[in-house]
């Protein structure tokens, strides 16, 4: 299940919380409906996206686990 995109958002090598914080500064820019694939490294991401995902009204399209840590897709609510 990969899903390589010109738009990948490379958050590795962030700790908690800048991949959440830098992800909705981006998605606050974006129109509802655009999808934006990030990358982190953050072992937290995994749980941390994902509810950040429900708490603004975003749906996470895509998770997967990486080597290094997860990628994710999501689509602005």
């Amino acid at each position: 299940m990969s899903f390589e995109t010109a738009g990948l958002y490379d958050l590795r090598g962030l700790k908690c919380p800048l991949p959440v914080l830098k992800t909705r500064r981006r998605l606050k820019d974006m129109p509802s409906g655009t999808e934006l694939a990030i990358e982190t490294t953050d072992p937290l991401a995994g749980i941390d996206i994902p509810h950040f995902c429900n708490q603004e009204g975003h749906e996470l399209v895509r998770s997967e686990k990486t080597e290094t840590g997860h990628r994710f897709l999501i689509r602005k609510g």
